[in-house]
């Protein structure tokens, strides 16, 4: 016992390589993850993003399942689509505190991004709530594992959303590593950035009371992504009636970055779209009509799989497109199709 003290700090170190990480942070930067901030600053550590140590399991396994739709046994996690059929993996909205679609697409047009009908995934692990608002319209009971609890909502996107494989305890853990890689970083929310003395203070001094700290943090971005389920112009012919005017250079950004997207090509889709005069003249003549191929229809609504064929078109929320970006886009390809 009378050299114990000389083991402490190779115990630390076990500690730390154990776990993957220290108990409390040494220091705070722009470059530290805001869920580690928050741990460190008193505040319980989610069960359902905490990444379990299981063999095989890695961040960059979880990329692979993430941007290629790899399983660990070499096959397709879905026959028809990957996370990035729907999501982006970077950041999409130029303010993290508002999810508006008009400056949601103007971020996407600098940033040339797709303009997807899901929320990004970056970030995803600081949200604390999932399939929100209307989604349990669509998925009943199947939300109530999900919308508290990222684990399960990986789980419903996985087999119903992308209609493909549950992902096993491996992929599962690996994707929540990929996730936790591309969460937000404290140099994402400008609002803290002159508070960091004050945040490492309270993490030295291991305060007990960091409750108001904590929100501060918060208030930085969204906690939970909005979800309002909206209906086609009851006149088709007219369109929405809230809208008195058309924009066709958004609309040709929304053709390119969301149409495009998923169906040229038929990269998701066994529709094809391009950029063509028959294509336009197409989607411009089903427009007002009550088809499949009605955009007003298709984009409040979605699609359901066909016989043979389970891939489908995932709806437009309000707050993922809005109706006057649905009139620009309709604008667009009336004035290609009348050239």
């Amino acid at each position: 016992m009378k050299y114990s003290f000389l083991l402490l700090p190779f115990l630390l170190i076990a500690f730390m390589a154990l776990t993957g990480r220290p108990d409390v942070l040494p220091v705070a930067d722009g470059d530290t993850p805001v869920s580690e901030v928050l741990r460190s600053l008193g505040a319980p550590e989610r069960a359902d993003t905490k990444v379990r140590p299981v063999n095989g399991a890695s961040a960059e396994l979880g990329r692979e399942i993430v941007l290629e739709g790899r399983l660990t046994n070499g096959k397709k996690q879905s026959a028809h689509f990957q996370c990035t059929s729907c999501h982006n993996t970077v950041k999409e909205d130029p303010l993290l505190t508002a999810m508006d679609p008009e400056s949601r697409l103007a971020y996407a047009i600098d940033n040339d991004l797709p303009f997807l009908p899901g929320t990004t995934l970056w970030g995803a692990v600081n949200r604390e709530s999932y399939y929100n608002g209307d989604y349990d319209k669509k998925y009943g009971d199947l939300v109530k594992n999900a919308r508290r609890n990222l684990r399960g909502a990986i789980q419903l996107c996985a087999t119903e959303c992308a209609q493909g494989e549950a992902l096993n305890e491996v992929e599962m853990e690996s994707v929540l590593a990929y996730l936790h890689e591309i969460g937000l970083k404290m140099k994402d929310l400008p609002g803290m950035t002159g508070q960091m003395d004050q945040i490492n203070r309270a993490i030295d001094r291991k305060d007990k009371n960091n409750g108001g700290l904590i929100k501060a943090i918060k208030k930085n971005y969204q906690l939970a992504s909005p979800a309002t389920f909206v209906y086609p112009p009851k006149d088709r012919k007219a369109g929405y009636a809230s809208v008195t005017d058309r924009d066709p250079v958004n609309g040709k950004a929304i053709y390119e970055l969301a149409c495009l997207h998923c169906h040229e090509e038929k990269r998701y889709s066994f529709f094809e779209l391009a950029e063509r005069e028959d294509h336009y003249a197409f989607m411009t003549k089903h427009f007002p009509r009550y088809t499949r191929y009605s955009t007003y229809q298709v984009t409040r609504y979605g699609t359901s799989p066909i016989p043979g064929k389970r891939a489908y078109m995932p709806h437009y929320t309000k707050e993922r497109m809005s109706d006057q970006q649905i009139e620009d886009l309709r604008g667009y390809l009336a004035a290609e199709a009348s050239r």
